[in-house]
């Protein structure tokens, strides 16, 4: 279930809300049973490359996604349909929500690691950007954004092992315990979301 974020809201004003809008409605507030754990978060991934603007799309809306946020550094592509603007247009086209959260992007030293192919070094570099403010910030607004509708962070990179946004993905599963499921641009019939 994707809530507003309730751990900023005191519990007792909470409780005297929630008492409220039950007396309202002619009932009594119950609070949840001690063992109570809330839904789950599902965050989705996805790469655009080898994928094209309709295939990307599908992989989207076929996984229930709502709203996709865009963590490139610099939301520019020499693929059609991939740089911000027209890729916002599509989603909107689509019924989906875009985001760009530049803040998560993985700066210049690293983008350069990984294009050379020194994975270890461009971890490294990503790892130490997300223990700035700015990245903490922008891990914030993530999970704000997760919490109200299934989201799926994008990049270019279709491995999700060769891409920072696995590492976003990762950090934000540690602060908020939410599931990360991995989306493909290639086959979006096989995308249904909760399928076995």
């Amino acid at each position: 279930m994707y809530e507003q974020d309730r751990d900023r809201v005191p519990a007792t004003l909470f409780r005297a809300n929630a008492t409220r809008r039950a007396a309202a409605k002619g009932g009594v507030y119950r609070p949840p049973p001690e063992n109570y754990k809330p839904a789950m978060i599902t965050l989705f991934t996805i790469g655009y490359e080898r994928g094209t603007p309709d295939r990307f799309i599908a992989a989207l809306r076929g996984a229930g996604v709502r709203h996709l946020i865009d963590v490139r550094a610099v939301a520019l592509s020499r693929k059609p349909g991939f740089s911000k603007s027209r890729l916002a247009s599509r989603c909107i086209d689509a019924g989906l929500e875009y985001s760009h959260l530049p803040a998560l992007g993985n700066p210049r030293e690293g983008r350069a690691a990984a294009r050379a192919g020194r994975m270890d070094e461009f971890r490294a570099i990503f790892a130490a950007w997300l223990q700035t403010a700015t990245a903490q910030a922008g891990l914030h607004e993530l999970a704000k954004a997760a919490r109200t509708s299934p989201a799926c962070l994008m990049c270019f990179e279709r491995a999700p092992n060769t891409c920072h946004r696995s590492m976003v993905a990762d950090a934000l599963a540690e602060q908020t315990g939410c599931e990360i499921r991995h989306l493909f641009a290639a086959g979006p019939a096989k995308y249904v979301r909760n399928a076995a």
